[in-house]
C-alpha cells in the first residue's frame, strides 16, 4: 500500500461497500487517516468497518433519493462534512442483450448503476463545496467505453456513468469539486464471484483475465490505490476524466462476434 496519501481530518463515504472495491476503498481511506462512510444495502457493510476508528456503517439503496439525502445528510450530522463522496454501487444485470433484456432489467440496472451515481452529485457536491472542495468518484467500467466486455445494460449504464462526470465536472466548475470515473477490467469482487469461483472448480483460474497484456485478474486493492491518488491533492489537475485499470484490456477489447439471430457461443 502506498504511504504517500495523507486524508488526515478528511471524510470519505463509499457506497457499495459491502465487498470488493468498496470495502477495500474505504479500508484504503480509513489506512490513510481519513473518518470513513461505508454504505450498501447489504448488511455485510458492516463487517466492513470492523476494527476501523472514526467510521461509521449505513445500510442505504444508493439509486433511491431519500436513502441518498438521509446518507449525506447522516455523514454531516457524525463527522461534520463530507470531502469524499465514491459512488461505487453497482449491479451487473447479467449478460442479457439488446433482444434479450426487458424494460425492467433495464430501469433497475440504469437506476443502481447510472441514477444513484447521479444522486451522489446532486447531494453531496454542495456539502463538498462547503468544505472548500474536495472529489467525487464514481465507478464506470471499461464496459462502458466500447463494446464485448459487459451486457448491454449494464455496458450503457457504465458508458453513461463516463458522461456523467464529464457534465458534473463543468456544472461544478470554480466550485473546487473534481469529478472522475475509474473504469475497472476484470476485477475479483461480489459481482464477478461466481465466474471467478467456476474458473477455480474447473481448474482454469489462470485463464481469468487472459484477454489484458498483464494476463491476471485485478484486485480490489488495485482499484482502491487508484481512487486514492483521484482522491487526493496529488490529482488536483485531474477532473472529468474516466482512468481504465484493466491490466490493458481496453487497449484492444477483443470480442466474440456475433451473427444476428444466432448465439454468441
Amino acid at each position: 500500500m502506498s504511504s504517500g496519501f495523507d486524508f488526515t481530518g478528511k471524510v470519505a463515504v463509499v457506497t457499495g461497500a459491502a465487498s470488493g472495491i468498496g470495502r477495500a476503498t474505504v479500508r484504503a481511506f480509513a489506512a490513510h487517516g481519513a473518518k470513513v462512510v461505508a454504505t450498501d444495502r447489504d448488511a455485510g457493510v458492516h463487517e466492513t468497518i470492523a476494527g476501523l476508528h472514526d467510521a461509521l456503517a449505513i445500510e442505504v439503496d444508493a439509486g433511491n433519493e431519500s436513502d441518498m439525502q438521509r446518507l449525506v445528510e447522516t455523514a454531516c450530522e457524525q463527522f461534520g462534512g463530507i470531502d469524499i463522496f465514491y459512488a461505487n454501487a453497482g449491479i451487473s444485470g447479467g449478460t442479457a442483450g439488446i433482444f434479450d433484456a426487458d424494460v425492467a432489467l433495464w430501469a433497475e440496472v440504469l437506476r443502481i448503476n447510472l441514477i444513484g451515481p447521479a444522486l451522489a452529485i446532486k447531494h453531496a457536491a454542495p456539502r463538498i463545496v462547503e468544505r472548500g472542495g474536495g472529489a467525487i468518484l464514481c465507478t464506470a467500467s471499461v464496459a462502458g467505453l466500447r463494446s464485448g466486455a459487459g451486457g448491454t445494460p449494464y455496458s450503457a449504464s457504465k458508458a453513461g456513468v463516463i458522461n456523467l462526470v464529464q457534465t458534473a465536472a463543468q456544472q461544478l466548475a470554480t466550485s473546487g469539486v473534481r469529478v472522475n470515473a475509474i473504469c475497472p477490467g476484470l476485477i475479483e469482487t461480489g459481482m464477478t464471484q461466481r465466474a471467478f469461483d467456476y474458473a477455480r472448480e474447473q481448474g482454469k483460474e489462470d485463464r481469468l483475465g487472459q484477454l489484458n497484456p498483464l494476463r491476471r485478474a485485478g484486485r480490489p486493492e488495485e482499484i482502491a490505490q487508484v481512487a486514492l491518488f483521484l482522491a487526493s491533492d496529488a490529482a488536483s489537475y485531474v477532473n472529468g476524466q474516466a482512468i481504465a485499470v484493466d491490466g490493458g484490456l481496453s487497449s484492444s477489447h477483443p470480442v466474440t462476434r456475433q451473427v444476428y439471430g444466432k448465439p454468441a457461443f
